[in-house]
């Protein structure tokens, strides 16, 4: 199986250091979405795993979360595409759950979800530290993109092997072409 897992924010949509908090504040990223699509139609699983926090702190509820998943799903169908899978910590930075990135609990949920072992060699793309730590837990290899926070990411020390690319299609395009 080629997996690949994907953070949500600053990654496939637009970032907000407010918070995005409802379907219409979801705006993809250019390209982003028909890099998924581009990655389904040559035979790999796309997974999302994505820090919530908002929920905690009541920025939006359970459902209007759904919604925004269920427009990013269908504008990368729309697009040819789909996401296998995606996973979310609903909890606050201080609430010490397994889940919140960078632990790594929802790659595990990932890991077992796909019945692997570990997540050795799948691409982990984010734009921040924390994305990137997380799955390098279970032997992801990091790609970080320059889009959302990863600019200021890029000013801090990034995990030994981590790839930098300008954004998600760029990522596809190098995956793409080193696969082919």
């Amino acid at each position: 199986m080629k997996l690949i897992v994907l953070d949500r924010d600053g990654v496939i949509n637009e970032d907000s250091d407010a918070y995005v908090k409802s379907p219409n504040e979801w705006i993809p990223i250019p390209g982003s979405l028909q890099a998924i699509a581009r990655l389904c139609k040559a035979g790999w699983t796309v997974a999302v795993a994505t820090n919530q926090s908002g929920l905690a702190r009541g920025k939006f509820d359970a459902i209007t979360l759904e919604d925004m998943h269920f427009k990013m799903q269908q504008l990368v169908m729309e697009q040819g595409g789909r996401i296998d899978l995606i996973v979310h910590c609903p909890h606050g930075p201080d609430d010490g759950c397994e889940c919140r990135k960078p632990r790594p609990g929802l790659f595990r949920t990932i890991a077992e979800h796909f019945s692997l072992a570990d997540l050795q060699g799948v691409p982990v793309v984010g734009d921040s530290y924390r994305d990137l730590h997380a799955g390098m837990h279970l032997g992801g290899r990091p790609y970080l993109v320059r889009t959302g926070k990863g600019m200021r990411t890029l000013e801090g020390t990034l995990p030994p092997g981590t790839q930098v690319f300008d954004d998600l299609a760029a990522v596809v395009d190098h995956l793409l072409g080193s696969t082919a």
